[in-house]
């Protein structure tokens, strides 16, 4: 895989919240963690949209690097996570979702599959490290965008993180109406406060 052009970074990873890497490990996740996001994701997510126990257990085992989870010093417990597939494709499809096959570990471009926080840990800027910290990694090997899905109500958030927003998705997951959103990694990406 291409490598990033010289020169290309992430705006703010330098000036992480000292206070969230005080309190919080990030780190890829560990095979005996899978249980634990499978619960996190059913906290997080209603029903239609939230990824099932088994293929959240089959996505640890065949992709735990496309992953990166908080853990809370405290307690030992994770806090929050991203996880996604590496692909060579460009378009996000419902598939993501459901077949872990689709993961290519070469592949220049992550579908990004979750943002996960659970409801004690928001508010507190814990979704914006996790995303940072993602983004900063992957560009770091040479990926080239990130694309995800949201519903209208977090576009905003996304844009704030860096993302695009191309538009109404083809995606129908869960049954809802969602919205693309790239961010490209060859290039400066900018976190607005």
């Amino acid at each position: 895989m291409e490598k990033v052009r010289e020169g290309a970074f992430l705006r703010q990873s330098e000036t992480a919240d000292k206070d969230l890497c005080e309190r919080f490990e990030f780190r890829d996740i560990r095979p005996e963690e899978a249980e634990q996001t499978a619960e996190i994701e059913r906290i997080c997510f209603p029903p239609n949209e939230a990824c099932s126990r088994k293929m959240m257990l089959e996505r640890v085992a065949k992709a735990p690097e496309m992953f990166l989870v908080a853990v809370d010093r405290a307690n030992g417990r994770i806090a929050g996570f991203l996880n996604g597939l590496a692909t060579g494709e460009t378009v996000f499809r419902d598939e993501f979702f459901t077949d872990a096959d689709l993961y290519e570990p070469d592949g220049p471009n992550i579908m990004l599959l979750g943002l996960d926080v659970l409801p004690e840990y928001r508010g507190q800027g814990l979704a914006r490290e996790l995303m940072n910290r993602y983004l900063r990694r992957e560009q770091e090997k040479g990926r080239c965008e990130v694309t995800l899905t949201c519903l209208d109500g977090k576009i905003k958030m996304y844009e704030k993180m860096g993302f695009t927003n191309r538009g109404v998705s083809a995606s129908v997951w869960g049954g809802e109406q969602w919205y693309d959103m790239t961010c490209r990694l060859d290039k400066e990406i900018y976190f607005s406060p």
